[in-house]
């Protein structure tokens, strides 16, 4: 059975898991509305996704200042 003769240590452990990290995903335009968006995804901003409307995009309302 195999077992780890040593302790691997710190620094080697690291080297191991340098390319772990976590990056940002890519963003492209939409060629509708020209906003950021995530690769093949639908428009968050107009909901258009391969040049047509998928989703109705309901249009923003400003938040209430009412209390609870």
């Amino acid at each position: 059975m195999g077992v780890p003769k040593r302790k691997v240590s710190k620094a080697r452990q690291g080297e191991r898991r340098a390319h772990l990290a976590i990056s940002a995903p890519p963003l492209v335009e939409c060629s509708h509305c020209h906003e950021l968006k995530r690769a093949h995804h639908v428009c968050p901003t107009c909901g258009y996704y391969g040049g047509r409307s998928v989703l109705p995009v309901e249009a923003s309302t400003p938040a209430e200042g009412g209390s609870r």
